[in-house]
């Protein structure tokens, strides 16, 4: 299968580019299928804005004679859709009238934005639509993509929990997956010092381990907690704060950027790539996640403007099995730091196909697509 030259540009953590296509082969009819699993968590995660235990995800296939492609869409009220139902029901009436969406990846992502198509929802089908392109043409998704299989250790995530609990549950998760990052989630709505406990009962707790910490308020603080808690952390070697602020204070951001004590990186603030041009100059670092943005296509605009703009990159997950894990580790050798972990927290995974390495999420070096199948 060949390719036409487009003007995307992307690069990866070691600053190498690589070039991505934007006039892909216009497809063959493609069938597409539904499948509706429930997800359930090893461990329920509390973050600032709540709790879940699990989740029903939708999984998408399309397919022709040739190759099945598989994607999957995580729903939640910050995607756009809140049920699989829903995100099943917005893909089916939007390929209605559209159709030629499935064509290729990059004009079904924009015509679906257009038509206001639940990024979660379409996330299910341009990860499909990717995986079936790089199996059609018999090679990993991220040799088709033109990048290397390499990427970072991710980051295992910590929920928001008593420091009673913390230290039963950090040592396990530590031998259980090999970490060697832990993200912990702070922002809680007991305030400022049930952080500071948290935060220093999984340092205590992961202190015989060669491991990093992270943290993630999920936008729990306000400027001045902010401000407050990014010194301390600073002193109490954390590595870096992600979303100290509630995506509707971004007009807040440039103050607290001034007097950074650490870096920052958005995520609820950052949806696409607009989002990331938008504050590039008031932040570290974004952290994309395939279910906020739509998918792969858009993922690759948003490394591509990070990029631009000197900016970090990570990858995130949203409560994803290894479908959409696999999708996203097949993106690795772009990003300076990876949160793809949410598959590690299924009990069980409906999936197989990726392996844990050293804290890596690698797909199969061989296999074509992402690599990922479903196990239900």
């Amino acid at each position: 299968m060949s390719f036409n030259p487009t003007n995307i540009h992307c690069a990866h953590a070691g600053g190498q580019q690589y070039q991505y296509h934007r006039r892909l082969p216009k497809e063959n009819h493609l069938d597409i299928s539904y499948h509706q699993v429930t997800l359930t968590k090893r461990y329920p995660l509390r973050i600032s804005r709540g709790e879940s235990a699990g989740s029903v995800n939708l999984f998408v296939s399309v397919s022709d004679h040739s190759a099945t492609g598989l994607g999957e869409a995580a729903p939640g009220h910050l995607t756009g859709a809140e049920t699989a139902q829903d995100c099943q029901d917005q893909i089916s009436a939007f390929l209605k009238t559209h159709p030629q969406a499935l064509d290729n990846p990059f004009d079904g992502w924009r015509a679906a934005h257009e038509a206001q198509v639940a990024p979660c929802a379409w996330a299910a089908v341009d990860i499909a639509l990717w995986d079936h392109l790089a199996r059609r043409a018999g090679q990993p998704l991220y040799r088709l993509l033109g990048l290397p299989h390499r990427a970072v250790a991710t980051s295992v995530t910590i929920g928001i929990l008593p420091p009673e609990v913390v230290r039963e549950r950090v040592p396990e998760i530590l031998e259980r997956t090999g970490a060697r990052y832990l993200k912990v989630k702070l922002g809680s709505p007991e305030g400022l010092e049930a952080d500071q406990a948290m935060y220093a009962a999984v340092k205590e707790a992961a202190r015989n381990y060669a491991v990093t910490l992270r943290v993630d308020a999920n936008g729990g603080w306000d400027l001045a907690g902010a401000q407050s808690m990014m010194l301390w952390l600073k002193e109490r070697g954390c590595d870096y704060v992600e979303q100290p602020l509630h995506h509707q204070a971004d007009d807040q951001l440039p103050a607290l950027f001034a007097g950074r004590a650490l870096p920052i990186y958005i995520d609820e603030s950052c949806n696409f790539a607009k989002d990331v041009a938008r504050l590039a100059g008031c932040i570290d670092g974004a952290n994309l996640k395939l279910m906020k943005c739509g998918g792969i296509s858009e993922a690759l605009r948003i490394v591509a403007t990070a990029r631009a703009h000197n900016l970090k990159t990570m990858i995130g997950c949203m409560g994803e099995s290894s479908v959409a894990i696999g999708a996203g580790a097949s993106l690795g050798a772009l990003f300076d730091h990876i949160d793809l972990d949410s598959h590690l927290n299924l009990l069980p995974d409906p999936a197989s196909g990726l392996s844990l390495d050293a804290g890596v999420v690698n797909v199969d070096a061989k296999r074509p697509g992402h690599g990922v199948t479903l196990t239900c």
